[in-house]
């Protein structure tokens, strides 16, 4: 496998057409949790073919067939009341706090549903062995999913966090679906206007009304939320915004303007000189498969060498823990 090289796209001058799009975007589009993670599986074996973390690829896959089947027959989670919509909307706080969630018998039996649905999986022995740790012990079921919320994880745990976050996952979809985009407004720089939780990458979408707008990704509860691009998602700053993306050849970061076009790129990332920190962005204008959790997983050969340049990672993938 031949090495890669880092394609500076800086030289790009912005274009007002581009920036918030010709028509005005829904500020916030909600999850399909129904769909969202079957459509995730297929995006997952997709990438899996021929790629040097194929058989991680399979495996979240697989995790992603779980949180689509678990959600058969699991009762709807208790969404907002009206009056705390209004009050969340009023003072710019997300509706679905994950800092308050309740950690009550739904998101357990979300939990060990998906744990069961993955107890014949070929993965590694100490993945599974950590599957069946969280199967018989609620405790360390609640631990983990209390670690998960705060995007926190000890080094010998990593496996069953990314359990917990799937199983968090499906609970935050759920909860996100169910009150619904128009409800949301901003809540802070980078923050999901739903959950308050961290962006995962963002997306340029194809969408017939609003093609070319861009929406950032929450890694929790998937709701997408409008950013006009050209911008920091983190700290908003316009001044010293670059595009890097991974060409066939070379080793080092280059600063140089880019050699071919912008438009052969499907996935690159995004730098801020400002706060020194990056985000990746995904075309489905050029690729309409491509999904904001799966496909930075399979792009992590972008983040490897954006931070040899030194910038900092702001996104969070459960998925990409250690890394």
């Amino acid at each position: 496998m031949r090495s890669r090289l880092l394609v500076d796209f800086s030289s790009i001058s912005p274009q007002p057409d581009i920036i918030g799009g010709v028509s005005e975007p829904d500020f916030a589009v909600a999850p399909k949790p129904e769909t969202m993670f079957a459509v995730r599986a297929m995006r997952f074996r997709s990438l899996a073919e021929g790629h040097p973390l194929g058989d991680y690829l399979s495996f979240l896959g697989r995790l992603c067939d779980a949180q689509h089947a678990i959600q058969q027959g699991l009762a709807l989670p208790e969404s907002p009341d009206e009056a705390a919509l209004e009050r969340s909307a009023e003072f710019g706080m997300p509706p679905v706090d994950r800092a308050r969630i309740e950690l009550g018998a739904l998101l357990d039996e979300t939990f060990l549903r998906l744990l069961a649905d993955m107890e014949t999986v070929a993965a590694p022995a100490q993945t599974m062995a950590a599957r069946a740790r969280l199967a018989a012990d609620p405790a360390l079921r609640r631990t983990v999913l209390a670690e998960a919320l705060e995007n926190s994880a000890s080094v010998d745990a990593l496996a069953e966090h990314v359990f917990a976050a799937a199983a968090l996952q499906v609970h935050f979809a759920r909860l996100a679906a169910a009150v619904g985009a128009s409800r949301l407004v901003p809540v802070g720089a980078g923050a999901c206007p739903c959950c308050g939780g961290a962006p995962v990458s963002s997306l340029l979408v194809s969408w017939s009304a609003t093609h070319g707008s861009r929406y950032v990704a929450c890694g929790l509860c998937g709701t997408l939320w409008n950013q006009v691009r050209v911008r920091c998602v983190i700290c908003e700053s316009t001044k010293g915004i670059a595009y890097y993306a991974l060409s066939e050849e070379g080793e080092a970061v280059e600063a140089k303007p880019a050699k071919r076009r912008e438009d052969e790129a499907t996935a690159k990332a995004e730098t801020c000189d400002a706060c020194k920190s990056y985000l990746k962005i995904f075309y489905q204008t050029l690729d309409p498969q491509a999904d904001p959790v799966a496909d930075d997983v399979a792009t992590l050969g972008l983040d490897l060498k954006v931070r040899e340049g030194g910038w900092g990672r702001a996104a969070f993938n459960p998925f990409l823990l250690g890394y």
